[in-house]
Formats: C-alpha cells, structure tokens, sequence
C-alpha cells in the first residue's frame, strides 16, 4: 500500500481505530477518537514527509504526547502507506511492533511517550534543533488538556516563549475529561487559552471536530508573523462519531465486545452518509 494522495476521511480513520481494539482486545478508544480530526488536517495539509519517508531528514515533527491515543496516528501512518495491514489486524499479537503507546522505535512516530508531561517538552527541543540549524521545520506536539496539569509542560513553554520558538505549536485535545474524571473535578484548568497566551504563546481556540475550521487556525497562526511560539486549543468530545462512546469516560478504559463493535461500525458508517 503506497496511496498517492490519501484523504485521511475521519470515519475511515475511526474504523481502523475500532478494528485495532477489538483484534488486541485493548483500550483507549475514547481518547483516539477525540483526536481524529486534529491528525487528520495535520497529515492531509500541514506536515511535510519529502518522499513520503518518515525518517526523511528535512521532515515536520510532531510529537504526540498524549501517546495514549496513538490508535489515531496508527490509523493516519497505515492511510500514507507507511505499515502494512497484518500490522492491524495483529495489533497486540505476540511480536507486534505496534504498542498502546507511542513507541520512538517505529518510523513515524517521533517519541516515546506514556508518562505524561514529557513529550511536549522532547518537542520543544526538536523546535530548538531546527531553528539552531537553520531550517524551516515545523514541530506540533498534541497534548492533552488533563496532561496539562503536568509541571514539565510550562517548564517547557517558558523555555520555548524566551527561544521565541516560532516554529513550535502545541495543540490541546481538549475533551474535559482525563483518565480519571471530568478535567474540572481532578485540576481546574480554567481557560487554556489565556493561561498559554500569559506564557507568551500566540494563542487560539477553535472546534475541534471542523477540519476547516482547524485548518483556518493553524494557517493562521503560521501566517502571523510574531515570533512567539503558537498554542491552538481544540474544544473536542472523548469518543467523538460513536454516540454511546461521547463524553461517555467509560471508554478510556473499556475494552469492545461483539456487540459494542458492532453498534460502533454502525454509527462510524452512519457518519460517512
């Protein structure tokens, strides 16, 4: 599979999720779907492979922080051609080289990342590199808006607003909800927005679900001009296109069974009309 020109169609991108968790039986639905429509605008119109090479030297990076929901980039890397489909339909089998968390070893994905807070942070170096060495490589790190309550992550945000890391962007998955509760209950984070404009960001927030409208910001930003590093927070639902998955934290955790594999194809398809 080598697609010339892959569409990165949301509801394709959430069936391959699906069938990934119900082949390894594993968990973490609810936070990959959220993140759907950010990755696919990423992949379709922003990040630059030359060759289509994930290793290519003069690549985009991004880092996905919240590596729990890598189900979503699996999907994206499988629609560029870059893993084979025995690769999903083995995901969790005995000698699977794909994990339930970003793993740095397998081309495409750029960290290692599980224990939250740190990504960000990998990226903002990775954003450091490209500018030392004078290269217009963009670096977007997704992060989570409960991973957020990690100190490393406005460690890292000071550190990119004084190195006026214009190339850099952090973009918050922002669902309301963490592994443990609503966002509010478990640390009140009042706006994102204004906290990372207050760290010296350039800062938007926008519908996290409108792949125009996503894409509307992230020109936006990069079309401003300010040196200031640049902050997009995406107001999304955990569990987004399956009805009984929306909002619904159950699914951080749960694993499908027959019938809530079916009842999700469905509503996945459903969404395609």
């Amino acid at each position: 599979m080598n697609p010339q020109s892959p569409t990165f169609a949301a509801h394709v991108l959430r069936k391959t999720v699906l069938d990934m968790a119900y082949a390894g039986k594993t968990v973490h639905i609810g936070c990959a779907f959220s993140i759907i429509e950010l990755l696919a605008v990423l992949y379709r119109s922003h990040l630059r492979y030359p060759g289509n090479d994930p290793k290519a030297a003069a690549r985009d990076y991004l880092v996905l922080s919240k590596g729990h929901g890598v189900m979503a980039q699996y999907a994206c890397m499988r629609e560029l051609g870059w893993l084979p489909d025995e690769a999903f339909s083995g995901y969790f089998a005995d000698g699977s080289d794909l994990k339930g968390l970003s793993d740095s070893r397998v081309p495409g994905l750029e960290v290692t990342s599980g224990s939250l807070g740190h990504g960000f942070s990998v990226g903002v170096g990775m954003a450091m590199g490209a500018k030392l060495r004078g290269t217009d490589q963009k670096t977007y790190a997704l992060v989570g808006d409960g991973e957020i309550n990690e100190g490393p992550i406005w460690e890292g945000a000071l550190f990119a607003a004084h190195h006026q890391l214009q190339n850099f962007m952090v973009i918050v998955d922002a669902n309301g909800f963490q592994a443990m509760g609503p966002t509010n209950e478990v640390l009140h984070l009042g706006s994102i927005e204004a906290k990372f404009a207050s760290f010296g960001f350039e800062a938007l927030t926008v519908e996290g679900h409108d792949e125009a409208a996503i894409d509307s910001a992230i020109l936006q930003l990069r079309a401003s001009g300010s040196t200031a590093p640049k902050a997009l927070v995406a107001k999304t639902v955990k569990g987004q296109g399956v009805p009984f998955m929306e909002n619904n934290n159950m699914w951080h955790y749960t694993r499908l069974n027959p019938d809530t594999y079916a009842q999700a194809l469905a509503a996945v398809a459903g969404s395609a009309a």
